[in-house]
């Protein structure tokens, strides 16, 4: 029986089927090779971290065909446990990009869905880009569909991040497999009803769940729903339109028209955040408003009397007095006030969050949500010191964001400052040498042996 199928749908799958064999505008080229490269550093980093160590665990007790690599391991297995492994290292470490129009992490999911099956099928580095670009625009604009996306922390919901990256995981997937246009609308379809994902993640004590859950499960929910159809499994010609579809059965204030707005003119991966700092998305700007008062001169613990940080109210309790440092904006603040500095080993310093010196500035600090304010990344703070009088500052826009971007030099920084405890600097240099010409890699499949750490075998 032939169905019908909506002009929106219609529209997105030519545009996915045709993705690969279209150039990409150099600069979105560009913006997508910047994120390939800061999701690829977030893999290798995150590896050797909890959500890392225990997604290859468990992959490893499932054997599967060798055709994927666990990154950071000596492991190969079928590409959707690897797209499961790897999307979980990705997320581990709070350091993976944002889209604020969605509510999403989409490159932790993308990427290594991306990586799992190019190197599976031998795709080639352009065609691993155009396929990551292709993820970015769909995900989002499934959740965009919906209706405006929110993030209620106080009450129970669906994960937006969950939703955007299995969308966005299928899409890519479809691209290497080179699904035509009915195969991408039946692999969206196979998406849809993996389709999951719930707000209880913001309870998560150790971000093992949180990554499973950002991007572990929907990346290899996306890889396996396009590896599905090209297998010659069919199925519904029209999963977003018609009575049933996934659109109306989420929710009450459809916009079929935004799948398709802007699409090929308005690329997603260019309304896309990087992260600076390797915290979560919500304490971003906290700590940078905390290295702008630092550049006015040091402030003296002993003298601190008060500290205040108001976030917009949707994003505070993301990151209010969390048990893990990364992710609890009170203590980045502080030991980022103490240090002089931001770093890597600060934000992850699980005894010095609880030492005597910042638990008693803990107890002087507060994190107040800001009413007035939601869906930005902005922070206020307030520091009140015996010596040097009220410390403020204000950051509307924290670097890395679209409104104030990093350089091509900033982000090759932070990724080897990921990638060399890992990698070593030889190896380091020589990845993401590749990575910044992807163009010119003719299998992705030469990348792999660069991302696999010296500790590779050490672990189980």
């Amino acid at each position: 029986m032939r169905q019908e199928i909506s002009e929106e749908t219609a529209q997105l799958a030519s545009f996915v089927a045709s993705a690969r064999s279209t150039d990409l505008p150099p600069a979105v080229a560009e913006k997508g090779a910047v994120h390939v490269v800061d999701t690829v550093a977030a893999v290798v980093s995150g590896a050797l971290l909890p959500p890392g160590e225990r997604g290859a665990a468990y992959v490893r007790g499932l054997g599967g065909r060798p055709v994927a690599s666990v990154i950071g391991t000596d492991l190969r297995t079928d590409a959707v446990s690897a797209a499961l492994a790897n999307g979980m290292s990705a997320h581990a470490d709070e350091t993976d990009d944002s889209h604020p129009a969605s509510i999403s992490h989409p490159g932790c999911s993308v990427v290594p869905a991306a990586l799992a099956v190019a190197e599976s099928l031998g795709s080639t580095g352009e065609e691993l880009l155009r396929a990551v670009v292709a993820g970015y625009d769909v995900g989002p604009r499934v959740v965009l569909a919906l209706g405006q996306p929110r993030l209620d922390t106080e009450s129970s919901g669906r994960s937006t991040h969950a939703m955007v990256s299995l969308f966005g995981a299928t899409a890519a997937a479809a691209v290497l497999h080179g699904l035509d246009e009915q195969g991408v609308r039946h692999a969206l379809s196979y998406a849809a009803q993996s389709a999951s994902g719930v707000t209880s993640w913001v309870r998560d004590g150790n971000h093992v769940e949180k990554a499973f859950v950002f991007a572990g499960m929907p990346a290899s929910d996306g890889v396996r729903a396009a590896a599905m159809v090209a297998s010659g499994c069919d199925g519904v010609d029209d999963v977003f339109a018609g009575v049933p579809n996934f659109l109306d059965a989420l929710s009450g204030d459809v916009h079929r028209d935004r799948l398709v707005s802007g699409l090929g003119e308005r690329y997603e991966v260019m309304q896309t955040n990087i992260k600076k700092f390797a915290v979560g998305s919500p304490a971003q700007a906290a700590v940078q408003a905390a290295l702008d008062i630092l550049a006015e001169g040091p402030v003296d613990p002993d003298a601190v009397e008060s500290i205040e940080i108001v976030l917009p109210h949707d994003l505070a309790r993301v990151v209010d007095g969390r048990d893990m440092p990364d992710i609890n904006c009170q203590y980045l603040v502080i030991g980022t006030l103490l240090d002089g500095a931001f770093s890597f080993a600060m934000a992850h310093d699980d005894a010095r969050m609880r030492s005597p010196q910042v638990q008693a500035l803990m107890a002087r600090t507060t994190l107040r949500p800001d009413p007035e304010k939601a869906g930005v990344r902005t922070a206020d703070l307030t520091v009140r010191t015996s010596d040097r009088g009220v410390l403020h500052r204000f950051v509307p826009a924290v670097r890395g964001t679209v409104d104030d971007p990093m350089s091509r030099g900033e982000v090759h920084d932070k990724a080897l400052d990921l990638l060399l405890p890992s990698l070593g600097d030889e190896r380091a240099g020589r990845l993401l040498e590749q990575l910044w010409s992807l163009g010119d890699v003719a299998d992705v499949r030469g990348l792999v042996p660069l991302m696999q750490s010296d500790r590779a075998g050490g672990r189980s």
